[in-house]
C-alpha cells in the first residue's frame, strides 16, 4: 500500500499497522500452502506391512490442494455467514518459532501451550507470561502435529521425518520414538485413557500404538489418500479420520473396522473434531466449508460457509456451545452451535491459520499460523 502525502491518512495507516486485531491482509495468499511438506527422506525399507494405495500422495502437503470443484449446491442445510463481529481487544502474541506454526495444543491444566513448527522444533510456552519454557529438538523435518497426554506428563509430536516422538514434559527429553509410517506424519492423537496413540500419515494409513511400550497395535488401511487428521471420540470407543480422498471414516475401536464412511465434501478433509458429548463430528475441508455430522445416523446436519479459503482446523469448545474454525483466509470464525451463526471473526494473523485449540476452561483460544506466531485470544472479549 502506498502512503499518500496526507497527514490524517498517514496516522490512520500507522494505527492500523500497529494494531494486530485490526489487520487483514489484502494480498492474495501464496499459491502453495505452508503445510506443503516435501518428504525428502527415503522411506524405510522395513516397518509395518506395506500399504496399498490407489492414489499417489501429492508432492506437497495433502491439505494444500487447489480447490477446482465448486461447493455443492444441494444437500444438507447450508448456513451462509452474515458479517460477524470482529475481535477488537489485543490478544497475546507469542513469537519464537522460526517457521510456520503448524499445530498448537493446550496442556490439560491450561498452564502450558505446545506449538509445532516448520523449524523442526516444539516450543512449550508458559501461558501466564507468554514466555517459552523449553524448546524440544529431535525431529529432522517439520513438526506437523502436537498432542498432550491426558495426564499432562507426555507430549506427542508428529513430523515430516515420518516419525512420532513421545516427550517427557518434565525433563524435555524424548521418552520414545515411534517409526512405522512410510511418509510424513500428519496428525497425532491420544486416546482418552492415555493408553494408546493414533497417528495418520501421507502414506494413506493410520497406526494405533501402545503408548506405554511403543508397540504397533493396529494399522488401518481403508483410506485411498493421505490421512490429514485423526480424533478419538470422548468415550474412546470410536476414532474419526479425515482424508485427502474427501471422506471421513468413523472406526469401531473394538474391532478396528470402519463403522461409517461420511461423504459430502468436494475436496480434501483437513481436520476432524468430536463434540464433547460425542454425538456430533465437525469436519473442515479444502472446499472452504465445515460440515457438522450426526454420528448416530452418519448424516450431515448442516454445512457452514463463511471462509474464503481452505478450512484447515476445527475445534469444539469444552462446553460444546461453540465451534472454532481456522482457515487459509487468515481468519478464525467462532460459530454459535445453537444457531450455527458466526459469533465473531478473529483477525490478527497475517498469513494462513493452520491450527486452533481451546483452553481447557473454554475462556481462551490459541491459533498457530504461517506468520510464525501463536495468538492466544480472550474469547469472552471478542464476542
Amino acid at each position: 500500500m502506498r502512503v499518500r502525502a496526507v497527514l490524517p491518512l498517514i496516522v490512520l495507516l500507522l494505527v492500523a499497522c500497529l494494531c494486530p486485531t485490526a489487520s487483514r491482509s489484502t494480498q492474495a495468499p501464496p499459491t502453495s500452502g505452508p503445510t506443503a511438506v516435501p518428504n525428502t527422506q527415503t522411506p524405510p525399507t522395513s516397518g509395518p506391512t506395506a500399504v496399498p494405495t490407489t492414489q499417489a500422495p501429492p508432492t506437497n502437503s495433502p491439505t494444500a490442494i487447489p480447490n477446482t470443484q465448486a461447493p455443492p449446491t444441494s444437500g444438507p442445510t447450508t448456513i451462509p455467514t452474515t458479517q460477524a463481529p470482529t475481535a477488537t481487544q489485543a490478544p497475546m502474541v507469542l513469537k519464537g518459532q522460526a517457521g510456520d506454526v503448524l499445530s498448537v495444543a493446550w496442556s490439560p491444566d491450561g498452564k502450558q501451550l505446545a506449538s509445532g513448527s516448520q523449524d523442526n522444533t516444539v516450543i512449550l510456552w508458559d501461558v501466564a507470561s507468554g514466555k517459552p519454557l523449553a524448546t524440544l529438538k529431535g525431529h529432522t523435518s517439520y513438526v506437523t502435529s502436537v498432542a498432550w497426554s491426558p495426564d499432562g506428563t507426555r507430549l506427542a509430536s508428529g513430523s515430516a521425518d515420518n516419525t512420532i516422538i513421545v516427550w517427557d514434559v518434565a525433563s524435555g527429553k524424548p521418552h520414545a520414538k515411534l517409526a512405522g509410517h512410510k511418509d510424513l506424519v500428519l496428525s497425532v492423537a491420544w486416546s482418552p485413557d492415555g493408553k494408546r496413540l493414533a497417528s495418520s500419515s501421507g502414506d494413506s494409513t493410520i497406526i494405533i500404538w501402545d503408548a506405554v511400550s511403543g508397540k504397533l497395535l493396529a494399522q488401518l488401511l481403508d483410506h485411498t489418500g493421505p490421512v490429514n487428521s485423526v480424533a478419538w471420540s470422548p468415550d474412546g470407543k470410536q476414532l474419526a479420520s479425515g482424508s485427502y480422498d474427501q471422506s471421513i471414516i468413523v472406526w469401531n475401536v473394538a474391532s478396528w473396522k470402519p463403522q461409517a464412511t461420511l461423504t459430502g465434501h468436494t475436496d480434501s478433509v483437513a481436520s476432524v473434531a468430536w463434540s464433547p458429548d460425542g454425538k456430533q463430528l465437525a469436519s473442515g475441508s479444502a472446499d472452504q466449508t465445515i460440515i457438522v455430522w450426526d454420528v448416530a445416523s452418519g448424516k450431515p446436519q448442516t454445512t457452514l460457509t463463511g471462509h474464503t479459503h481452505w478450512v484447515e482446523s476445527v475445534a469444539w469448545s469444552p462446553d460444546g456451545k461453540e465451534l472454532a474454525s481456522g482457515s487459509y483466509d487468515k481468519t478464525i470464525i467462532l460459530w454459535d452451535v445453537a444457531s450455527w451463526k458466526p459469533l465473531a471473526t478473529l483477525t490478527g494473523h497475517t498469513d494462513f491459520v493452520h491450527s486452533v485449540a481451546w483452553s481447557p476452561d473454554g475462556k481462551r483460544l490459541a491459533s498457530g499460523s504461517a506468520d510464525r506466531t501463536v495468538i492466544i485470544w480472550d474469547v469472552a472479549s471478542v464476542k
